[in-house]
C-alpha cells in the first residue's frame, strides 16, 4: 500500500475515533444534564410540547458541542480529547447550577411553566459557557 493511501486510511480512522467518541459524549451529556435538572426535559418536550424546555435543553446541547469541538480541535490524542470532554461536561453542568442557584433560583418552575424567556436565557448562558470553554481549551 502506498504512503498516501496509508495516510488517508489513518486519517479516516482518527476521524472515526474522534467522531464516535464525540457522539458518545453528547449522549452522556444529555443523560447527565437530564439527571441534574430537577424537571424532566424529555417529558416536557415530548408530552407537553414545552418550548422553554426545548430551548433550554437545545442550548445546553449546542453549548456542550461547541466546547467538545474545541476539545477535539486542540487535543493531541484521543485520550487528551476524552479528558477535555469530561472537563467540558463538568463546565456545562456547573453553568446550569450557577443559573439555578445564583442567577435565577426559580428557573426550574419557569421552564416547567413554559416561560420561553427562561428557556432563552438558559440556552444563551449554556452557549456562552460553551464558547468560553472551547476558547480556553487551547494550549
Amino acid at each position: 500500500m502506498d504512503p498516501q493511501t496509508q495516510d488517508l486510511l489513518s486519517s479516516i480512522a482518527n476521524f472515526g475515533g474522534y467522531f464516535g467518541l464525540a457522539l458518545l459524549f453528547v449522549v452522556i451529556f444529555i443523560v447527565v444534564y437530564s439527571f441534574i435538572t430537577p424537571h424532566d426535559e424529555w417529558k416536557l418536550i415530548k408530552t407537553d410540547q414545552n418550548t422553554a424546555a426545548a430551548i433550554g435543553l437545545g442550548g445546553a446541547i449546542v453549548g456542550f458541542s461547541i466546547a467538545l469541538g474545541g476539545a477535539a480541535t486542540n487535543s493531541v490524542s484521543i485520550i487528551d480529547f476524552a479528558i477535555w470532554g469530561v472537563v467540558a461536561l463538568i463546565a456545562q453542568s456547573l453553568a446550569f447550577a450557577v443559573v439555578r442557584f445564583i442567577f435565577m433560583p426559580k428557573i426550574v418552575a419557569r421552564i416547567t411553566a413554559n416561560e420561553v424567556s427562561a428557556g432563552v436565557i438558559l440556552a444563551a448562558i449554556s452557549i456562552s459557557v460553551g464558547i468560553l470553554n472551547s476558547a480556553c481549551m487551547s494550549y
